[in-house]
């Protein structure tokens, strides 16, 4: 299958102005007359850059962007691949019902989040290859994340929620939460390009009779039904349905990327820093070491991979300041890696810790046959039911896009899971582990039952037993939004400044210890502006 997969090492768009408050000039260059200027290509080896992003995720796409607009030149990492070349199919990714090659990072099996369907599983055998979903296996979960330009935003419903300021302090403790709603949140939605769907075309279209059917029957249990933000361009799905567009959201696309309708980051944050002139992106590369260089800086170590996960170079460059932005995962474990081998061992002992899954549990119910959900459903969820305050969860109401009625209403909870668990380096197999345990999930599942529990009593109806395994009924194995391993102000100072290493910072979802309440972008977006002004302010 591996002559009909993307290939490429760039994204192209244009952009409006993004906007940083208050004033910086291009004074951040003076102090490094020898910082590189952005060039296209990947990074060479030798190179001297002035920022060094590693990622290209929500934080590391904001930083690049703030940092570009105020004159600095920026080399972004990326380990996954550029996602801009069709394939001979002529999509880029594939759909979430035909998985090929393009879908898993580096498997020869897939691993779909909802495995079995009528009892039966449902994975299929493929190519290995550099995929556009990692499903990372640790003892006990299942962490998926996003693999390409654009890191999560690849892969998620794209669900873009600010959380409800009340539930701020507990998610933030140590930032103002003035300041995040007066300024940063705003910021975030308007760069991500939130939007929500039209209520009346909710309300009519077949699309959506999954989500309809949610409503009423959280409604008739007493709990509010909320419709809730994304980067979907709405206005698109509508065209989809009429058929005026090529459908995408409607085309059973969402876990393995989304072709059309999507406002993922190489969209929006990405083509704007990339639209300065002075952010380039080495896709296909993956840092494996960061120390003090004796100059100044930092050097860092880059091996180039192909797209079967080979190593074909290893590159040393040298960054005047590095931005570690791989993801609460990714960042969490190359952290963990340079403090236990030496090469940043004044990295403090919070560095690893406070890490969750943001309580996630997935969960189906069979409904009555006068309840059907809909053969046609769009992949990208807009609404939820709210039971946090009384319950501790927050249900996303989720498609089951099978393409045939199936009477299942599916659900993806995020609960108020207290559990944290910590990264440790392992000597003997040279890895870093993690020690969460699947017992773990069962508070987020009594939290959960807080709303099915009552709904299926309401409703007469039960939990669907065929979706995770032969009479399973929670999906406690997995999340898809992994949060913490370097929290802010503890392995960080409040900005993300890595503590002892100055010119090192976090500007990822590991600063956000496990649980946001919500799904997590739009917060990690939101606390990377924050942070990326502060430095850029007083750093630079």
């Amino acid at each position: 299958m591996s002559d009909n997969t993307p290939r490429g090492t760039g994204s192209k768009g244009v952009s409006r102005r993004g906007f940083i408050a208050g004033t910086v000039g291009a004074l951040a260059l003076t102090a490094h007359p020898t910082a590189a200027r952005a060039a296209a290509g990947p990074i060479g080896n030798g190179a001297h850059v002035a920022a060094l992003v590693i990622g290209t995720g929500y934080g590391g796409s904001v930083a690049a962007l703030r940092l570009a607009q105020a004159g600095v030149d920026v080399h972004m990492i990326e380990m996954g691949m550029a996602w801009d070349t069709p394939g001979s199919d002529g999509k880029i990714f594939c759909s979430t019902l035909s998985p090929d090659n393009r879908s898993y990072w580096l498997r020869t099996r897939t691993k779909a989040p909802l495995n079995y369907f009528l009892g039966f599983p449902i994975d299929r055998d493929i190519s290995r290859y550099t995929g556009v979903l990692d499903a990372e296996e640790f003892s006990g979960i299942t962490v998926y994340q996003g693999r390409g330009v654009g890191g999560g935003s690849l892969v998620n419903g794209g669900m873009a929620v600010t959380p409800k300021r009340e539930n701020f302090a507990a998610i933030l403790p140590s930032v103002n939460a003035d300041e995040m709603y007066g300024t940063y949140y705003p910021r975030a939605n308007a760069g991500l390009g939130v939007g929500t769907i039209r209520s009346a075309w909710f309300d009519s279209t077949d699309w959506y009779q999954f989500a309809r059917v949610g409503r009423k029957h959280a409604q008739r249990s007493g709990f509010p039904f909320v419709f809730v933000p994304d980067v979907y361009d709405w206005n698109y799905m509508e065209q989809e349905a009429a058929g005026t567009a090529t459908k995408s959201a409607l085309a059973g696309e969402i876990l393995y990327g989304n072709n059309y309708g999507k406002k993922s980051l190489q969209k929006t944050y990405i083509a704007q820093a990339k639209a300065t002139g002075k952010v380039t992106i080495s896709p296909l590369h993956k840092v494996t070491s960061v120390a003090p260089a004796a100059g100044g800086g930092y050097t860092v170590v880059i091996q180039q991979i192909n797209t079967t996960g080979d190593t074909t170079a290893t590159k040393t460059v040298t960054a005047d300041r590095v931005f570690f932005a791989a993801g609460s995962v990714g960042t969490s474990k190359l952290l963990v890696k340079l403090k236990a081998t030496g090469a940043l061992p004044n990295l403090n002992a919070e560095v690893g810790k406070g890490w969750g899954d943001n309580g996630n549990v997935m969960c189906g119910r069979a409904n009555h046959l006068w309840d059907p959900t809909g053969s046609s459903q769009s992949t990208i969820p807009c609404a939820g039911i709210d039971n946090w305050a009384a319950g501790g969860a927050f249900a996303e109401v989720a498609p089951l896009p099978t393409g045939i009625e199936t009477f299942a209403s599916f659900y993806l909870s995020i609960t108020k899971n207290p559990n944290r668990a910590q990264f440790s380096w392992n000597a003997t197999t040279g890895q870093v582990d993690l020690n969460w345990q699947t017992a773990w999930k069962q508070p987020g599942i009594d939290m959960a039952k807080t709303i099915f529990d009552k709904i299926n009593s309401t409703e007469g109806t039960i939990y669907r037993t065929d979706l995770f395994g032969v009479y399973k009924i929670w999906g406690d194995h997995l999340t898809y939004h992994p949060l913490g391993g370097a929290v802010l102000n503890k392995a960080t100072d409040n900005y993300g400044r890595l503590a002892g290493y100055p010119g090192l910072y976090v500007i990822d979802g590991s600063l956000i210890p496990g649980n946001t309440s919500v799904n997590p972008f739009v917060t990690i977006t939101a606390l990377a502006e924050r942070n990326i002004e502060k430095i850029i302010a007083t750093d630079l």
